[in-house]
């Protein structure tokens, strides 16, 4: 293979490349007007935890004094950093580019986005008494000039940095002098103030606005020339500290590196790119803020994550319409799924079917006389979920109920330890995962007595078990009573019992011991298919690609003249259609309306092909430090499920855009009729269900 200067993508600016995407959403405007401002919200989010966690990650490698160029694709860690804060400060430019045309859009549809300077006189007595009535109780204001010790300011808030320029009268005589203030913005609060309608118009505040509003009511007590407020917030260092402290427990660890996150290291300081340089160097100062960490400089707002929840205002027609789940064909809510599970496969495919085929397995089998065990693993749940709910429904049923939950779930740590605690009180057996492998995948396995025997069910799937993201996420899920495989993922679970213990499997794909080798062996056979003439192509979706390990073996194999196609929806370090290299590669990102999930692995096999679902992307740490299972599909009707909704994605001439070693992110444009893939699956499964 010709090795070229260029032969990966850095990971954390492929990442970045990924959120321009997100970003090229709300500027489409075909996409509509509020959903624009919520993907802008989506955007900032995203860049938010990328500071919290990859950044971060940088920023340890370089402070050790390393270069990191092993890990990073042969560039320097320093490099990466100053790549990252120049690429980061032009998408934030660019974004509040986007935010100001999409403001005038909104006005056209008679939604105005007033700020302080801009109310009325009516408007003034409705803020008045809201901020007196909901705003001011709760508000945490404090002046900073003569404290001590600077305030710990917490990496989810954003603060309003107050400068008063007091005048003093001394011996007759006005001096002058600087205040310093900080207001917390609240997060209880929703972030967009709705006015009262004027007519058919609607009016809309920020809650900063508001605070900035009735500065001068929240600062009676002193005598100014001026007041100005900038808003400021600060990003931490997201990695879980694990202290070796025999005598807690692991719940007991994972609680205290979560408060821990709470002190951790800054790595991003956000600054109004407005406010006044005595302010800025005031706080940098108090702060401990070196010249050499990030800081950007941004617009009047920040925390623009709240963005996502911009009110609707009843405008259903500036927001998607919602799509109706639909059923699975011919698996009915009606009667017992384990019933209709005995007798075949089936694939549900979230959003586009209903996730309550899974809530109703589980609820089933809590009450089944039946049923003897459930075994699930939990990676994220829902914030009031029903599965959860399920489980200790069937605990208190005398199930013997056992869940493997992830603690270290990143972001979901605490919520996660919250529901161990409920599960644990109520009598489920809880595992809390392997040592030095997190516990990624999704599946679920129950043994019935029958015929007195045991017959066991369950289901694999791609995502999360969490009924709310469920509605945005797009996921596979196979329910099987096949023996064969079934009694593979029992044995997954009693690895989690019995760690020391590596059991051989046929027919699961397990990381962290086998994935790997079963995905190149897959590979090289497909290789070998295209050395001997035999048609030969690989076909794979997943969310992120960084292995340079799997990067280097579908090099070689397109070398080799197998024609690969991949649709990764984030970070891909793989560098498509290079002469050389890798010419017999396409491949395309799908950023669209639901979240795009799912992953799954498609092998010519010279006419007979395989195909596979898998909880895990091809990155280093799923396949090699977490537990993951991937599931072969042998149902005939699944498998060409699997094949056409890969299909509809790939030929997405809409909202798919190409890989390239520019990263430009352009678009697919061809002369072919316009397919939007997302909506094009929902209609593939409309017309399955009236075949």
């Amino acid at each position: 293979m010709n090795k070229n200067k260029n032969q990966y993508i850095n990971r954390e600016i492929s990442w970045l490349s990924f959120n321009e995407r997100v970003l090229q959403e709300t500027a489409d405007v075909n996409v509509p007007l509020i959903e624009r401002m919520r993907f802008l919200g989506i955007f900032s989010n995203n860049l938010d935890e990328f500071f919290k966690v990859r950044y971060a990650t940088v920023k340890r490698i370089v402070d050790a004094g390393k270069t990191g160029k092993s890990v990073l694709g042969g560039e320097k860690a320093k490099d990466i950093l100053e790549e990252i804060t120049t690429i980061v400060i032009k998408q934030q430019s660019k974004s509040l580019e986007i935010l100001g045309a999409i403001e005038k859009e909104l006005e056209t549809e008679n939604i105005f986005i007033i700020d302080e300077n801009e109310v009325t006189d009516t408007q003034a007595v409705f803020l008045k008494s809201y901020f007196m009535q909901k705003v001011s109780p709760g508000l945490l204001t404090i002046i900073l000039n003569d404290l001590r010790e600077f305030p710990l300011l917490k990496d989810t808030a954003a603060y309003l940095a107050v400068k008063m320029v007091l005048i003093n009268e001394v011996d007759g005589n006005e001096n002058k002098e600087n205040k310093y203030a900080l207001i917390e913005i609240p997060k209880d609060i929703d972030r967009f103030v709705v006015l009262p309608n004027e007519g058919d118009k609607n009016y809309i505040i920020l809650l900063d606005d508001l605070i900035r509003y009735s500065l001068r009511h929240i600062f009676t007590m002193f005598t100014f020339e001026s007041i100005s407020a900038h808003m400021i917030k600060i990003t931490r260092d997201a990695e879980l500290d694990m202290d070796n402290d025999l005598s807690k427990s692991f719940i007991e660890k994972i609680s205290s590196s979560v408060e821990h996150r709470k002190i951790s290291d800054p790595v991003r300081f956000v600054y109004d790119k407005n406010i006044a340089d005595d302010t800025l160097s005031f706080l940098m100062d108090k702060m401990g803020i070196e010249e050499t960490d990030s800081k950007i400089p941004g617009g009047k707002y920040h925390n623009r994550r709240d963005y996502m929840k911009f009110p609707s205002l009843g405008r259903k027609d500036l927001m998607y319409s919602k799509i109706d789940p639909l059923p699975v064909k011919d698996f009915s809510f009606e009667g017992s799924i384990l019933e209709q599970i005995a007798q075949k496969d089936y694939l549900q495919y979230t959003p586009y079917h209903s996730f309550s085929y899974i809530t109703k397995f589980l609820r089933e089998a809590a009450l089944d006389p039946q049923v003897r065990t459930i075994k699930l693993t939990v990676y994220r749940l829902a914030s009031n979920s029903q599965v959860a709910s399920s489980l200790i429904n069937a605990a208190k049923n005398g199930k013997q109920v056992t869940v493997q939950i992830e603690l270290q779930a990143r972001f979901d740590e605490q919520a996660n330890i919250e529901y161990a605690e409920q599960m644990q009180a109520e009598g489920v057996k809880l595992i809390f995962g392997v040592p030095g492998l997190k516990v990624h995948s999704k599946i679920c396995v129950i043994e019935r007595e029958e015929n007195d025997k045991i017959k066991r069910y369950g289901f694999i799937s791609t995502g999360n078990f969490n009924e709310s993201t469920a509605k945005i996420y797009t996921d596979y899920t196979l329910f099987t009573a096949y023996s064969p495989l079934l009694k593979e993922l029992n044995k997954v679970f009693d690895f989690f019992e019995t760690t020391y213990k590596i059991n051989k499997y046929k027919h699961l794909v397990v990381s962290p011991h086998y994935t790997k080798n079963v995905f190149i062996g897959l590979i090289d056979q497909e290789i070998k298919n295209a050395r001997e003439g035999k048609d030969a192509f690989i076909k794979i979706k997943m969310n992120s690609f960084t292995s340079y390990k799997m990067v280097d073996k579908l090099y070689e194999a397109s070398n080799a003249g197998v024609k690969i196609q991949l649709i990764v929806r984030g970070i891909c370090c793989l560098v498509p259609g290079v002469k050389g290299m890798s010419e017999n590669i396409e491949a395309i990102s799908v950023v669209d309306k639901f979240l795009e999930h799912t992953r799954v692995f498609i092998f010519g096999n010279n006419g007979n092909s395989k195909v596979y679902i898998s909880s895990a992307d091809w990155m280093t740490r799923n396949l090699d430090f977490r537990v993951e299972v991937g599931c072969p599909i042998y149902d005939e009707d699944i498998k060409q499920e699997l094949v056409d909704t890969f299909e509809i994605s790939w030929n997405d001439n809409v909202k798919a855009r190409m890989f390239s070693e520019q990263q430009d992110n352009a678009y697919r444009k061809n002369d072919k009729p316009k397919l939007r893939s997302q909506f094009a699956v929902y209609e593939y499964y409309q017309k399955k269900l009236n075949a």
